[in-house]
């Protein structure tokens, strides 16, 4: 039995999932085109406020990914609508993002302006890879004059083909640091994004599928949903040891081929020892060591879901068992 038979619908994170900046990640594209196939529906959940749906939709296209725009659900659009709900009609914002962020905040009847002197009832920030320091000074004053804080996302970082770049988190950080406020958040991990995309898709049991613990993996805990973490984007073994107690997923993968796979499945034997297929792990003073070290990804996969249960399970160190663990990051 396929780890994805137990679900109706697959919710993807984008960067670091199905693609690196402008690159496809290997298998990908033909991972979702099967779940199509087999009458599983697909959507595209990205914290990325910069782009439009469209041009989201358009670059999955374009990388092999069949994709429609509504199939794309942006933290854009969940923070627009969030403010929609909490502003009045009409209402003058100041958007220091994309202008992506700026068609979504006027498509929901909002009026934007241009600067802080335009005495606006709120700031809306996302990711900009253009941004300045001007603009964000601008977004300073207008929250320090009374102007609500509302945020897309909180990522620190954005992984891409040749690295990880700060994020939409770390420009949050600049402003936080001179205002005295906290904002409104509406994507990942926070529930906006999250359950607009369940409400848009009609799930019953859906699965998310991320790279992330901070994003991905805790919004999708946050709401109830379960989840798959892959190791092909920003957060690799020693991520999934240490996530919280809010941030672990249901199931651990390397890539989306593993939605084919049988989930994998962790048996404690005593209260000391974990195994999963072959693999096999145990807690010897306080450490955890490992029985056997497969030399194959899978099975070294294996003993990491191993690890990390054994670690969530009893608090041992995993230290030495991780750095056995050679062929994964």
């Amino acid at each position: 039995m396929s780890l994805i038979s137990a679900y109706d619908a697959a919710l993807f994170d984008l960067d670091g999932v199905v693609y690196l900046g402008p690159q496809a990640i290997p298998g990908a594209a033909e991972a979702i085109a099967t779940l199509r196939e087999e009458g599983v529906r697909v959507g595209f959940v990205t914290n990325n406020a910069a782009r439009a749906p469209q041009t989201v939709a358009d670059h999955l296209t374009e990388l092999g990914v069949e994709a429609r725009v509504d199939d794309v659900v942006t933290s854009a659009q969940a923070i627009a609508r969030l403010m929609a709900s909490e502003l009045p009609e009409g209402a003058p914002v100041l958007v220091t993002g994309t202008r992506a962020l700026r068609d979504e905040v006027m498509a929901v009847g909002l009026a934007v302006v241009n600067s802080s002197a335009d005495h606006p009832a709120a700031v809306v920030q996302g990711y900009d890879p253009e941004m300045t320091l001007p603009r964000l000074e601008d977004a300073c004053h207008a929250i320090q004059n009374g102007a609500r804080w509302y945020v897309s996302n909180t990522d620190s970082t954005r992984p891409t083909d040749k690295g990880l770049v700060p994020g939409a988190g770390a420009l949050m950080g600049l402003v936080r640091t001179a205002v005295d406020a906290e904002p409104t958040i509406a994507g990942k991990p926070y529930a906006p994004l999250m359950e607009e995309t369940i409400t848009r898709l009609g799930a019953q049991r859906p699965l998310f599928v991320g790279d992330r613990i901070d994003t991905d993996i805790m919004g999708a805990v946050g709401v109830g949903m379960d989840s798959l973490l892959v190791l092909t984007g920003a957060h690799g073994k020693r991520d999934l040891v240490g996530a919280p107690a809010k941030g672990r997923p249901t199931h651990v993968g390397y890539d989306l081929a593993a939605l084919q796979e049988p989930p994998r499945v962790v048996e404690f034997p005593d209260a000391h020892t974990a195994t999963c297929n072959g693999a096999s792990a145990r807690v010897e003073g306080g450490e955890v060591a490992l029985d056997h070290v497969p030399v194959d990804r899978d099975g070294q996969l294996d003993a990491l879901w191993c690890v990390a249960n054994l670690v969530w399970r009893t608090k041992a160190d995993a230290g030495v068992a991780l750095d056995r663990l050679d062929a994964l990051r």
